[in-house]
């Protein structure tokens, strides 16, 4: 398909460019680059993947798996806490094929509420909303694990850098209205926080995508973190093998790796780096290369 037949497409199934993003896993930023024209030899890997999601048998099913937002009867049925009189009849769970799992609330909660959370439930406060946060697989805690083993002898090095892997909080903006867990971060500063949680935008951050955090990670998460001040976002797609890299720091375009490289850690000046044949080795002897 040529990027002309492929604008074409986009605009028969109504897909966005958010919703090409999410489905082909391509960023955003490129894909609106290469839909005004922008960029007028885009890459063949991208090119295929955008093909991929809009060839009609493809297109077609993406657009009839979305489901419309229905009412929520009741908060404890999703949430399993109630926040009062009236508080269900408000509340929506979005159930399209990017979204998280629910979006408890449109802004109005605090951390108060979200620690008044049950201890088994696993969720995220983002600009006074609740987000339902799934169990990670064996291939994300593989993934993360295996990053770890890597990166932690070179912030050893550093004695003010710290690194750490969820579940543990981080009020990115010291406010009360969000509370994030990054998959895997790192902080090189003074801390100012308590033995509870991160207080602060860390430098550096990890998310694995899943088919329902995709969305969640992708779009929300990239823009809240690039706007409290984190320097370095990376997003690991296991499904497709790839890590994108964003330089927050230098506002460049995202560079896209695929599982065989060896991925340096920007803000270190490359000193630090993740070798990705081998997350790739621990993903086969766990996994089967299952993703």
């Amino acid at each position: 398909m040529t990027i002309k037949e492929m604008q074409e497409r986009k605009r028969e199934l109504g897909f966005t460019n958010e919703t090409v993003a999410a489905l082909s896993g391509i960023p955003l930023g490129t894909v609106q680059k290469i839909f005004a024209g922008t960029t007028k030899a885009p890459r063949r890997h991208t090119v295929e993947e955008l093909e991929r999601v809009l060839r009609p048998a493809a297109g077609a099913a993406a657009k009839a798996g979305r489901t419309p937002e229905r009412p929520l009867p009741n908060l404890q049925d999703a949430a399993g806490y109630a926040h009062g009189p009236g508080a269900a009849a408000s509340l929506t769970v979005h159930e399209s094929g990017s979204g998280y799992a629910a979006d408890l609330g449109q802004g109005r909660y605090t951390i108060a509420d979200y620690e008044a959370l049950p201890e088994d439930r696993r969720a995220e406060l983002i600009d006074g909303c609740l987000y339902d946060m799934a169990a990670p697989t064996i291939v994300h805690q593989t993934i993360i694990l295996q990053i770890y083993q890597q990166l932690f002898p070179c912030t050893e090095k550093h004695p003010a850098c710290r690194i750490f892997t969820a579940p543990l909080d981080v009020r990115l903006d010291k406010d009360d209205h969000t509370v994030v867990q990054p998959d895997l971060f790192i902080i090189c500063r003074e801390s100012d926080g308590d033995m509870q949680r991160i207080n602060g935008a860390p430098d550096f951050i990890i998310e694995v995508l899943s088919p329902a955090s995709r969305y969640h990670d992708m779009y929300r998460k990239l823009n809240k973190y690039r706007k409290a001040g984190v320097r370095e976002y990376w997003i690991i797609d296991p499904e497709r093998k790839k890590v994108t890299v964003y330089d927050f720091e230098h506002d460049e375009l995202p560079a896209t790796h695929p599982f065989y490289e060896t991925v340096p850690v920007l803000i270190s000046g490359g000193e630090c780096s993740v070798d990705f044949n081998k997350v790739e080795e621990m993903l086969q002897r766990y996994t089967g290369g299952r993703a």
